[in-house]
C-alpha cells in the first residue's frame, strides 16, 4: 500500500487515493503495535534474566502495561473479516408486546447511540418512527467510524427485557422483545446495479413526534426496489436531495446485503448446514428486577443493567466477537 501511494498516478483519483491512504494508516498502526509490544517484551526478558528475583517485582507496571497492549492486539485479530473497518448501518424493531415493545426499542436505540458516543462515533439518524403510544415502532441509524460495523456485528439478533412494566398500574412482570439488524456501508465501489425502471421514489412529509423543530417540508423521501419489495425511508434532514442520497445508499448496503446471504445460503445447501444447538431466539436477557443482563450465546453476565443500557457494551462485544470467530473457523473446518 506504501508503494502504491509513492505512484504519483494514483493520485489522479483523490477518493480512490484517500481510501488507499485511510486503509494504509489502519494497517500500519497494527504494525507498529506489534513491533513497539514485541520489543518491550524483549527489553523486559532480558531485565528479567538480569534481576535477582526479589527485585523483579519492580517490573510489574511494566508487565502489566505490556499486557495491556496485548490485549489490545488480540481484540484488533477478532475484527479480521469482510468489512469489519467499514461503517455500520442499524435497525431496531420492536417485536410482539405492543406499548412495552416499542419502550424496549427506544431503550436499544439509546444503548447504542451511547456506545456509539464512547468510542467517538458519529450517529446519523435515517428513519425514525414514534410508537403509537411511547417508545418507537422503527429505527434506522448510520454509525459513522473505524470499525463500527465490526463491533457492532454481534449485537444483531433478538433482545429481550423482562422488568416490572412501568405501563401496568399493577406494576406486574412483563417481557418484550426487539430485534436488532447490522449491517455494513457498502462502499461506492461495490457492484451493486440500481436500474431506474426497478425503483420507485416518493416523496411525502416527514413524520415525527412534533415541537417546533418538527420537518414540515416534503422532504422525506422513500425508495422502494420493485424486484425484491425492500423499502427505505430517509427523513433525517430536510434536503429531498440528500435525504435521497442516503436513502439509496442504504438501498444499496441492503441489497448487497442480500446477495451475500443467498450466496451463503448456496454454500450451505451445498456442504449440509449443521444447526447449533443455540438457547432460543434471543441473543441476550436484561432482566432489570433481578438486576443483570446475560448474553446466551457466550455465558457473560453482567450485574449492572443501568450501565449496559447507558451504553457500556464492550466487554459483551468482544465476548460475541470471540463467539463469532468461533463459528467462523466451525464453519471453514467444515467446509474443508
Amino acid at each position: 500500500m506504501e508503494r502504491r501511494l509513492e505512484d504519483p498516478s494514483l493520485w489522479n483519483d483523490p477518493e480512490a487515493a484517500r481510501k488507499v491512504s485511510q486503509e494504509a494508516a489502519r494497517l500500519r498502526r497494527t504494525v507498529d503495535t506489534f513491533r513497539s509490544l514485541e520489543s518491550d517484551l524483549q527489553g523486559l526478558l532480558e531485565l528479567m534474566e538480569e534481576l535477582p528475583a526479589e527485585e523483579r517485582e519492580s517490573l510489574k507496571p511494566e508487565l502489566e502495561e505490556a499486557a495491556k497492549k496485548l490485549d489490545e492486539l488480540y481484540h484488533q485479530t477478532l475484527l479480521n473479516f469482510p468489512h469489519a473497518e467499514k461503517n455500520a448501518i442499524l435497525t431496531i424493531q420492536p417485536g410482539a408486546g405492543g406499548t412495552e415493545a416499542c419502550d424496549w426499542a427506544e431503550m436499544l436505540l439509546r444503548m447504542y447511540t451511547r456506545f456509539a458516543e464512547r468510542q467517538g462515533f458519529q450517529v446519523e439518524v435515517v428513519d425514525l418512527t414514534p410508537g403509537p403510544e411511547a417508545g418507537i415502532d422503527y429505527a434506522q441509524i448510520l454509525v459513522k467510524g473505524e470499525n463500527a460495523y465490526g463491533l457492532l456485528s454481534p449485537e444483531a439478533g433478538v433482545h429481550r427485557l423482562v422488568r416490572p412494566s412501568p405501563f401496568d398500574a399493577s406494576g406486574r412482570r412483563h417481557t418484550s422483545f426487539a430485534g436488532v439488524e447490522v449491517i455494513p456501508e457498502v462502499d461506492e465501489d461495490v457492484e451493486v446495479v440500481l436500474k431506474p425502471e426497478e425503483l420507485r421514489i416518493d416523496v411525502m412529509r416527514a413524520s415525527g413526534p412534533g415541537g417546533q423543530g418538527v420537518n414540515t417540508t416534503d422532504s422525506a423521501v422513500r425508495v422502494v426496489h420493485l424486484p425484491t419489495g425492500i423499502t427505505v425511508t430517509c427523513q433525517t434532514t430536510r434536503s429531498q436531495i440528500k435525504n435521497k442520497e442516503l436513502a439509496l445508499k442504504i438501498l444499496k448496503a441492503r441489497l448487497y446485503e442480500l446477495e451475500r446471504k443467498k450466496r451463503e445460503e448456496e454454500l450451505k445447501a451445498l456442504r449440509g448446514e449443521v444447526r447449533p444447538i443455540e438457547w432460543g431466539s434471543q441473543i441476550r436477557s436484561y432482566v432489570l428486577d433481578k438486576n443483570y443482563v446475560k448474553d446466551h450465546r457466550t455465558g457473560l453476565m453482567r450485574h449492572d443493567p443501568e450501565n449496559v443500557l447507558d451504553g457500556d457494551l464492550m466487554d459483551l462485544i468482544w465476548a460475541g466477537l470471540e463467539w463469532k470467530a468461533g463459528r467462523r473457523q466451525t464453519a471453514e473446518v467444515e467446509a474443508e
